[in-house]
């Protein structure tokens, strides 16, 4: 177990030894248990763990095919999910569509304002027209009920079937960049094109998330499957480490959605 907290974050040992009782009450119980929406380095984290069990396993989805926030299942070897077992529904937004404008931003926004956590709903997805997002079935209630406006846009909520998903707008551009380190301001810097500075004074006044948990520590380490938001900007998500240039600087690929 201490091996694997030397692979991530110091920032990241909470989130660890929470998946380790997960895993531990599925192993010992001879059950499944399921997570919360996690984001891709989340479950890059629960991959780690569950490695080093033969007779466990890891199942994840998110409402529909590549989602990026998805649930999670611990279970034994034997265990096979069924895509009702992650307990996900997915709600459309009806909206006057010939007068208003929907965007993501301020439909996350609008969820995270009400109270709900970041962790019980999942993507939020559009087809260029069409708008729907994923939540937690014990949360559909909730906000079909609480939930009366986006922005200044009255909405209501329908409640339809997973294999109904549209099939979202594939906004992701793919970017390779050298740096000198994995630092978040290099990062935000190579990959929007701008200054160090400028993604300095960009971290340091709020305006940048990593992995959706706010930061304002230019120096804080990034690392693989981290996803960076940038407002104003977009989106960065780190994919891998390539290897190192001649010069000694690191070879990274990403993707990268501009606002």
């Amino acid at each position: 177990m201490d091996a694997i907290y030397q692979h991530f974050r110091k920032d990241e040992a909470a989130l660890i030894d929470h998946f380790a009782e997960l895993v531990e009450t599925a192993r010992t119980e001879y059950r499944a248990v399921l997570t919360d929406f996690t984001d891709p380095r989340q479950r890059l984290i629960a991959d780690s763990l569950i490695s080093a069990h033969d007779d466990m396993k890891l199942m994840h989805f998110g409402g529909y095919l590549h989602a990026e926030r998805q649930r999670l299942i611990f279970a034994p070897d034997y265990y096979e999910a069924q895509p009702g077992d992650f307990d996900i529904r997915m709600l459309q937004i009806i909206y006057p569509e010939k007068f208003a404008e929907m965007h993501h931003s301020t439909i996350q926004g609008t969820l995270l304002n009400a109270g709900l956590d970041r962790d019980v709903f999942g993507d939020i997805i559009t087809d260029g027209q069409t708008w729907q997002f994923f939540v937690a079935a014990h949360m559909e209630d909730w906000v079909m009920s609480n939930i009366t406006k986006i922005g200044r846009v009255g909405v209501h909520f329908t409640d339809y079937p997973l294999d109904q998903a549209v099939t979202p707008e594939n906004d992701w551009e793919p970017i390779d960049f050298s740096i000198s380190a994995l630092r978040l301001d290099t990062v935000v810097a190579h990959g929007f094109n701008m200054s160090r500075q400028r993604a300095k004074v960009l971290i340091q006044s709020g305006k940048v998330r990593l992995n959706f948990g706010e930061t304002e520590a230019p120096d804080a380490e990034v690392a693989t499957s981290d996803i960076i938001s940038v407002r104003g900007f977009g989106r960065l998500r780190l994919d891998g480490i390539l290897g190192e240039t001649k010069k000694g600087k690191l070879r990274v690929s990403a993707a990268v959605i501009h606002k």
